[in-house]
């Protein structure tokens, strides 16, 4: 448990980071409130009791102040291309970890990119992407590969009964076709390809009940950022049942509304993870509710887990190259439930 441990939330007021504050409270940690908006800030603040610290990416000094006696610092303000640099130098500067929940490719690109060699250097923890998007993915495809040491291929498809996107989802997804002026990005052999053309429209089997869906292929995700980062992989592939792409995709659907006492949607998930090796095939599938919501008990076992030293490794590093996967997963229950198939 947190033991009563400052961690400083960037962002805390927005849709994922009050859960991340919910999460850090029930784990006896103390969350330090911060983000831009003095108003929302204020307003969670009165309602949570917490203490709340105005900072700004472009006012390095307010964010020292924000930052200051935390053990560490949760960045959940997006677009993330333009909150990951300067929380991270912010962290570096006051020696603690970082921790980040971004689903951009382009901020997980550039985090690896230009963070890696002084992270290690100086021995910091910086993990990237500990999200329903790019963590639990990572997560799985790591435990599924198990002492394999390399794998052909990795697929990892999203079965979401819904997507009622928040408004930091739609303006992260606008920040990222942007920079990448509307192309998609795909990871074969072992490298990164931008391409104009349409994903493909696809069918994928799902573990039973959900079985045989249509999917959209190729609809690259963090997964594909943080996979090969660590695993011998040159083809990693993440895919999207048809209905969520379509929700997702429409101006007109509604930001996710509360359905149970802890503020989660109705939307369910489940997330099979396969690795191939020649003839061989692994499997690893989670199943649960809400993938904003999820994205809390991911990020906050992320952090109790770095601040209690279990760890492998430093530097800027994906979630199952810094934690025991298979550990880690289990650890998620019952937020989470977990099958690791043949």
């Amino acid at each position: 448990m947190g033991s009563g441990q400052a961690v400083a939330v960037f962002g805390a007021y927005g849709h994922t980071g009050r859960f991340v504050v919910a999460e850090l409270v029930a784990r006896g940690f103390v969350p330090v409130l911060s983000g831009r908006d003095a108003d929302r800030l204020k307003a969670l603040a009165d309602e949570t009791g917490q203490e709340a610290r105005t900072a700004s990416v472009d006012a390095p000094d307010s964010l020292d102040r924000a930052l200051a006696g935390a053990a560490a610092v949760i960045n959940c303000a997006g677009p993330f291309a333009s909150t990951t640099a300067p929380v991270i130098e912010t962290a570096l500067r006051s020696g603690v970890p970082y921790l980040d929940v971004a689903a951009e490719l382009e901020a997980n690109i550039d985090t690896f990119t230009h963070f890696a060699d002084r992270a290690r250097e100086a021995g910091a923890v910086i993990v990237p992407a500990m999200a329903f998007f790019g963590g639990l993915g990572d997560l799985l495809t790591t435990a599924a590969m198990g002492d394999w040491t390399r794998a052909d291929e990795a697929h990892i498809a999203y079965g979401l009964s819904s997507w009622h996107p928040t408004a930091g989802t739609r303006l992260s997804g606008a920040v990222s076709r942007q920079r990448r002026g509307e192309r998609r990005m795909r990871f074969t052999n072992g490298q990164w390809e931008y391409r104009a053309d349409a994903p493909p429209a696809l069918e994928w089997r799902f573990p039973e009940p959900m079985g045989l869906r249509p999917v959209i292929g190729e609809f690259t995700m963090a997964d594909v950022v943080t996979v090969p980062s660590h695993l011998s992989i040159p083809d990693v592939t993440t895919y999207m049942t048809v209905e969520a792409v379509r929700d997702v995709a429409s101006p007109d659907t509604p930001a996710p509304a509360p359905a149970d006492a802890q503020g989660r949607s109705d939307q369910t998930f489940l997330v099979d993870a396969v690795v191939r090796s020649g003839g061989a095939e692994r499997r690893a599938v989670a199943r649960g509710q809400d993938i904003y919501a999820v994205t809390a008990p991911l990020v906050v076992e992320a952090l109790d887990r770095v601040l209690t030293g279990r760890t492998r490794t430093v530097g800027v590093a994906a979630a199952g190259a810094i934690f025991d996967a298979p550990g880690f997963l289990r650890a998620l229950s019952p937020h989470v439930t977990l099958d690791l198939l043949p």
